[in-house]
């Protein structure tokens, strides 16, 4: 009922004829700190994967024991904190890619995200987001503010770019600081730059822009979703934005990509297998995009859920139960037309002589390669030479064809 009184609502002010985006919209969801791919879809058929990992290891899911793994191909098992992720598995509209990654591995954090979300390798020539130049870069006749969105303390880097970006940590807490007397003149000189006549063009879209905005988030704002199927999302940031995303979506306001974030995946210490940091983060994520593409239903087939992370774990755990930086990871992709049910990618076993670096789990596929596909198949940009021009992507063939 409720999504059904949003989008009524949304008819009468918050979208124009044509204003919806074209393509799926794209939920981009930043795993920060760096995910375990390798405990969060197990390679339980690799021989070498439980003697790296004595102690915080997933077991196979024959075992039938409370560690043993959700069995996906008889090769890979998800831990068994994301059992919610299953059924999306079983019916073809969740994917996974594996030894997935930059081919330039580095240990650093920040080095790693900023190559990944510029998708790039060179920080000198490029400075905008791999998504701030798909934006800047297709054809559309959206003239939404709100084209995108990230939930957020600060603007993703994936979104830099020429294209205006909102960035806030949720719809509840939107508001213009100051005192509503502050508010009301900000807003009113605003209106007088829009209506200003002179030459100054740039000024009065940007003002103009702004005010769409902030008008149409305070009108969200006001607007109290509650899932229509009593969902339980969890009670996170992470969640939170969820739903809020949820509420964007049904609203109709034009949005074409939304970046979310979920921190605390630096798992040093105390990771563990079904007991420790690892367990609680995947129950956390796993719950929450069940929830999500539950929610949204039939509305799914027009929206595609992506998780990046800066970059994997080590192969072999370390003396405080946890791994250290490593290279290949796991991504997960949900939703539309995702040709689920499968995990992509060559595998490169856990084997001593085929690890890289420090003893990294190694990378067979770009993510640039997976990105290119979502920009292709799935949000209506064939222009890649535009968002990636030092790089040919190679397909990967994850998505049913148009």
């Amino acid at each position: 009922m409720a999504a059904k009184i949003i989008s009524k609502i949304s008819k009468m002010f918050f979208a124009p004829a044509g204003q919806a985006a074209r393509g799926d919209v794209l939920v981009y969801i930043f795993l920060h700190g760096g995910a375990d791919g390798l405990n969060m879809v197990v390679p339980v058929g690799d021989r070498f994967y439980p003697y790296l990992r004595p102690t915080i290891k997933i077991l196979e899911p024959a075992r039938r024991d409370v560690k043993s793994g959700i069995d996906l191909n008889g090769y890979f098992a998800l831990h068994p904190a994301l059992a919610p992720l299953k059924p999306f598995y079983q019916d073809a509209s969740l994917a996974v890619v594996h030894a997935v990654g930059l081919p330039a591995p580095t240990h650093s954090h920040f080095d790693a995200q900023a190559n990944l979300e510029r998708g790039s390798l060179d920080s000198k020539a490029i400075t905008t987001g791999w998504l701030g130049r798909y934006l800047a870069s297709k054809k559309t006749d959206n003239p939404s503010p709100l084209r995108a969105m990230s939930f957020a303390p600060i603007l993703p880097a994936a979104l830099r770019g020429p294209e205006p970006v909102v960035a806030l940590q949720s719809l509840d807490s939107f508001s213009m600081t100051g005192r509503l007397q502050d508010q009301n003149e900000y807003l009113n000189y605003l209106q007088s730059l829009y209506q200003t006549p002179g030459d100054n063009w740039g000024m009065h879209q940007a003002a103009d822009e702004i005010q769409q905005a902030l008008s149409t988030l305070g009108k969200l704002k006001k607007l109290d979703y509650a899932s229509s199927n009593y969902i339980a999302y969890p009670q996170s940031r992470f969640g939170q934005s969820l739903v809020d995303t949820i509420q964007l979506i049904h609203a109709d306001i034009g949005l074409e990509v939304v970046c979310l974030e979920m921190g605390g995946w630096d798992t040093h210490a105390g990771e563990g297998s079904i007991n420790g940091t690892m367990n609680r983060l995947l129950l956390e994520l796993g719950q929450g995009l069940a929830a999500f593409a539950t929610d949204l239903g039939d509305r799914m087939k027009n929206v595609l859920v992506m998780t990046v992370s800066e970059f994997g774990r080590r192969a072999r755990e370390n003396g405080s139960h946890g791994t250290d930086h490593g290279h290949g990871n796991a991504m997960f992709l949900l939703g539309g037309g995702v040709a689920g049910g499968k995990v992509y990618g060559t595998w490169p076993t856990l084997a001593p002589d085929k690890l890289s670096g420090a003893g990294d789990l190694a990378v067979t596929t770009d993510y640039r390669d997976v990105f290119a596909e979502v920009l292709q198949n799935r949000l209506g940009n064939p222009s890649l030479v535009s968002v990636f021009p030092d790089y040919t992507p190679k397909p990967v063939g994850v998505f049913k064809p148009l």
